[in-house]
């Protein structure tokens, strides 16, 4: 990746979580309050990132699109907490460091995730804009968090544990829709809904991309280093899940993926040379060791 995107990355995380190191700062210290600064460390900001650039192509700047970028972090960094709770994926490591469940308690972490969701919203609510982008950024965020998007996928993965046959390829892209791909396609499309603009290019971007980011993942399950990922390794191979891996083999899973890099840089035409570092994010999921 060049310098350019990779300092861009970095200024995405930092400025998102600026403003919400601004707003925990209000609300004291309490051990829920450590937990939700606990999860929202370490992370590549890659959300925030899409709003930042997605905003700035369609001219949108200054606080709102910072306050996009950090409701994004919120609610990701949120389901994250949820997500390794021992009722959910049983997860002790997070961003090389204990997951909040095992740092404090199962109780402070369901409380934290809790209360970075409401903390996202709270953002969003407040941002300075119009009435109606606004409604549409809440309505869309509320949509791509819940049944029919990120809990939806989360869902079918936790029945597909038990399931009495491995999942297919088309279920797993369906799962994986729901799971990583609602959120990218919130955080791609955000400048565009900001601006009364035309989301869908940016939807079939990150649509393409969230599915890349995932088959990246099961890449980095079976040959990731542990150290570099801050995560253990190897679990879905080890419980028998189905992947993109394992229903495609290594070498064409990683072929697919590129497939889906070109797919998300072409749906970028319309915006020419000024949708390049969008262009560089979907090659960087794929390229990423962590």
């Amino acid at each position: 990746m060049s310098a350019a995107f990779e300092a861009g990355l970095a200024d995405a995380a930092h400025r998102a979580h600026v403003r919400l190191d601004a707003a925990l700062t209000a609300l004291g210290d309490l051990p829920v309050m450590q937990g939700m600064r606990w999860a929202l460390a370490g992370g590549k900001g890659l959300r925030a990132f899409l709003v930042l650039e997605s905003a700035r192509l369609h001219g949108v700047a200054g606080d709102a699109a910072v306050d996009a970028a950090a409701a994004i972090e919120a609610l990701h960094a949120y389901s994250l907490i949820h997500d390794d709770l021992p009722a959910m994926d049983d997860d002790d490591l997070r961003r090389g460091r204990p997951t909040v469940h095992v740092q404090w308690d199962e109780a402070t972490a369901i409380l934290a995730g809790d209360a970075l969701q409401s903390l996202a919203f709270e953002l969003l609510s407040a941002m300075d804009l119009p009435a109606a982008p606004r409604i549409a950024l809440v309505g869309r965020l509320a949509r791509a968090a819940g049944a029919a998007g990120m809990v939806r996928g989360q869902a079918l993965d936790i029945a597909a544990e038990t399931a009495p046959v491995p999942l297919t390829l088309d279920e797993i892209i369906e799962l994986q829709t729901g799971k990583t791909g609602a959120l990218f396609g919130w955080a791609a499309s955000a400048g565009a809904v900001m601006a009364g603009a035309d989301p869908a290019p940016l939807e079939r971007y990150a649509a393409a991309l969230g599915l890349a980011f995932q088959i990246a993942d099961d890449v980095l399950d079976v040959e990731g280093d542990a150290g570099l990922a801050g995560k253990r390794l190897g679990k879905d191979a080890a419980a028998g899940k189905a992947t993109f891996v394992s229903l495609l083999g290594l070498d064409a899973a990683k072929h697919r993926a590129a497939e889906l890099v070109a797919e998300a840089q072409l749906a970028l035409a319309p915006y020419g040379e000024d949708a390049a570092a969008l262009r560089e994010a979907a090659a960087y999921v794929v390229a990423r060791d962590r």
